[in-house]
């Protein structure tokens, strides 16, 4: 038994102190800079000047961070609703026994296989231009020339762009685990449900929905996630550094950590650390929310 502890301690060890280096310690370190003024990230400890809470509510008082977190929510929540009603709508079609869905899972799938900064630059070098883009010459054809001429890439449209793009890229990602969920239900289910006389979508409202509820945790989670670390797209479409249109929490923190930009100049490391922690708050509340309002524990496969 001695030996086995040996063993096992010997085999943990390593793994533990990547852990702890990797992650614990990053983790705290920023947890302690958002309660103290810091210039730069790499400060040693004796520059650090402890603020309290003084971080937080500068940022609560700040307008562009007051607008990026308003960006963060519609991000979050419009964009939520149509990626997950989407990819929920494509999982069933998929599932449902047509032919070819191993080639169709895959071509949905394959924005999320593409660079997001390649799949940026294709939405706006080639369907949101103004001179050639596809939105203009699909809507050209179609002689809606009110369509065709609007400036998807202005201040009064861009964000709207940025959403539709980004949640184009993130369906097939949450298809997937909707398949996932939608495959361990058992065919003999819907076969019972049949001969008891249930169509297609009664079976699908009260047997499949019911029992994807811990599918739909997961998916909810992972959005948050993502939405949260919303950061490429937005610095993509950005024809300036802190654009308020496109402006989120995480490109508002890159500009406070480094000093760059037209409206953000001054290095400031600990209110940058504020940011991440209020951001990981945020999602702890949503997953929170989750588990409180989506019990599956009574649920059977």
């Amino acid at each position: 038994m001695k030996k086995n502890k040996g063993m096992i301690v010997t085999f943990l060890t390593p793994a533990v102190l990547f852990f702890a280096v990797i992650f614990v310690y990053p983790i705290v370190r920023t947890l302690l800079m958002s309660f103290f003024n810091i210039e730069g990230v790499t400060d040693s400890f004796d520059q650090w000047s402890f603020a309290g809470i003084s971080n937080y509510t500068s940022l609560m008082q700040t307008a562009l961070f007051k607008t990026a977190m308003m960006n963060l929510l519609k991000i979050w929540l419009i964009g939520g609703i149509i990626v997950m009603s989407i990819s929920l709508l494509l999982s069933v079609i998929l599932t449902s026994g047509i032919r070819l869905k191993k080639f169709f899972r895959a071509i949905i799938y394959l924005p999320n296989i593409i660079s997001a900064v390649a799949l940026a630059t294709m939405w706006l070098q080639y369907v949101y231009s103004s001179q050639f883009g596809l939105l203009k010459t699909v809507f050209t054809k179609l002689h809606l020339t009110k369509l065709a001429a609007i400036p998807w890439t202005d201040g009064d449209h861009k964000f709207m762009s940025l959403l539709i793009a980004y949640c184009f890229g993130m369906v097939g990602y949450h298809m997937l685990i909707w398949v996932s969920g939608i495959e361990r239900i058992s065919p003999e289910f819907y076969e019972a449900a049949t001969i008891d006389g249930a169509n297609k979508p009664q079976q699908f409202r009260y047997m499949t929905l019911p029992l994807l509820k811990g599918v739909f945790k997961t998916n909810i989670t992972m959005w948050s996630v993502t939405s949260v670390g919303f950061f490429v797209w937005s610095q993509l479409f950005s024809t300036v550094t802190a654009e308020q249109s496109t402006i989120v929490p995480v490109q508002y923190m890159y500009l406070k950590m480094f000093g760059a930009g037209n409206t953000v100049t001054a290095r400031d490391a600990g209110l940058s650390a504020s940011i991440g922690v209020m951001l990981c708050l945020c999602v702890v509340i949503v997953f929170t929310v989750c588990n409180k309002l989506l019990k599956d524990d009574d649920l059977e496969f």
